[in-house]
């Protein structure tokens, strides 16, 4: 599987990746199935055979329960073979989503992500929004403390995670990643995707079976190939359906990374 730039971070992430949601949290989770948590074992095995489809970039958060955690464990020696994304701005706690997005607080949530996750830099950080307009958050010092720890070293690449086409548009000016929603039944936010990979940003796509309800293994397949998609995040717990997610993707012909999207037309 070919890697692509992530925007102009300099990071490459594999057109694929996998989400990891469910390594550590079953429960507020809205997907039409319920599960039991993965076993080390198994988290093991997802882990060898997403590397050997060529995936490396590993998409996690605070507000995953136990996942960071497990990422850290799982990945220790061997961390420099995977691009790892996690967030700040939410936390799960009681069985309830809590959101803060003070300077303080997004500080402190990347330590704690830190040491869960067994590194000294991350990768990508995003702030895990909960809808509200943008501005406000930013008022509340975020985007001033991701500008820090990317100015200190600590994260490479700082962006957003936002719940509609207008969090993106208001949230790219303070950017070097954006994480979309785009599946089979949304698509408000592909024109975004364009605009913002024109702008030099990385895209990483959310939710593209929309929490299993609609799309297969061939929706996200098309989804890794709309000009300006740098990589789609998946998440799963079934090695049969892992294999299937990533041949799809290899197997579908992709748009050039480097070719400027104007001349891609309207595709």
């Amino acid at each position: 599987m070919l890697r692509r730039p992530l925007g102009d971070t300099g990071i490459e992430v594999s057109p694929l990746g996998l989400g990891t949601v469910k390594f550590g949290r079953n429960t507020g989770v809205d997907y039409p199935r319920a599960y039991e948590l993965p076993t080390d074992s198994l988290i093991a095995e997802l882990l060898v055979q997403a590397q050997s489809h060529g995936i490396n970039l590993l998409d996690t958060a605070p507000a995953y329960g136990t996942s960071e955690a497990r990422i850290g464990e799982a990945i220790e020696g061997h961390r420099d073979e995977w691009v790892v994304c996690t967030k700040a701005g939410e936390t799960f706690v009681a069985s309830k989503s809590h959101f803060d997005f003070s300077e303080d607080h997004i500080l402190r949530s990347v330590e704690q992500s830190l040491a869960r996750l067994r590194t000294d830099t991350l990768d990508i950080l995003l702030l895990h929004s909960d809808g509200r307009p943008v501005d406000e958050i930013e008022s509340l010092g975020a985007f001033r403390a991701l500008s820090r720890l990317r100015r200190e070293g600590t994260v490479r690449a700082i962006g957003f995670s936002g719940k509609s086409a207008t969090d993106a548009e208001a949230a790219m000016h303070g950017s070097d990643v954006l994480m979309c929603t785009i599946n089979a039944t949304y698509r408000d936010e592909v024109a975004v995707v364009r605009k913002a990979a024109n702008r030099g940003m990385g895209v990483l796509v959310k939710k593209p079976l929309g929490r299993g309800l609609a799309g297969d293994c061939e929706t996200i397949a098309e989804t890794a190939s709309l000009p300006g998609v740098s990589s789609v995040v998946v998440g799963t717990l079934s090695p049969d359906h892992l294999a299937a997610n990533a041949t799809a993707v290899r197997g579908r012909p992709g748009i050039d990374p480097t070719r400027p999207l104007a001349a891609l037309g309207s595709r």
